[in-house]
């Protein structure tokens, strides 16, 4: 089976909202179905779907999902990926976008596959690739640094 394709999951909801901060409307990874810790790689899934508070703003007529919130996403699996590879209680925060580069809308009804792969882990912080993929086709794909701060300071 394709990693692109819907699988069951290694983390589910519950689990990474005991990892990341994050909370509706901004927790924007539904599942892990896949992690590589030796590797440094995780693919998190998510469901888009109509009912996305920003659809009812963002292109009315025409919603396609904001990019920023595609590229909060992969930041958020991301950070996903640092606490299970180092087995910190501390929190990735978004720090730079490099090279980012939006492919092709993402509409309601798509599935996003959001692909990490580790460049550079550190207790500090690193930086990591990632790509957006839907139906097979890279949507969106930039290079994301972040810092690793306390769980408190959030």
């Amino acid at each position: 089976m394709s990693q692109t394709q819907i699988q069951p999951p290694v983390l589910d909801a519950k689990r990474i909202a005991e990892i990341l901060p994050h909370r509706y409307p901004f927790l924007l990874v539904d599942r892990i179905v896949h992690i590589d810790l030796e590797g440094g790689k995780i693919i998190g899934q998510k469901n888009v779907t109509m009912n996305e508070h920003f659809f009812s703003g963002h292109f009315p007529g025409a919603p396609i999902m904001p990019g920023v919130l595609i590229l909060e996403a992969l930041a958020q699996t991301g950070g996903i990926l640092v606490h299970q590879k180092l087995q910190t209680d501390k929190i990735a925060v978004l720090l730079t976008v490099n090279n980012a580069k939006f492919r092709r809308p993402v509409l309601p009804g798509d599935v996003l596959f959001l692909h990490i792969e580790g460049q550079h882990v550190s207790f500090k912080g690193g930086k990591v690739a990632a790509k957006a993929i839907v139906n097979e086709q890279v949507v969106v794909e930039a290079e994301i640094g972040f810092a690793l701060i306390d769980r408190g300071m959030v």
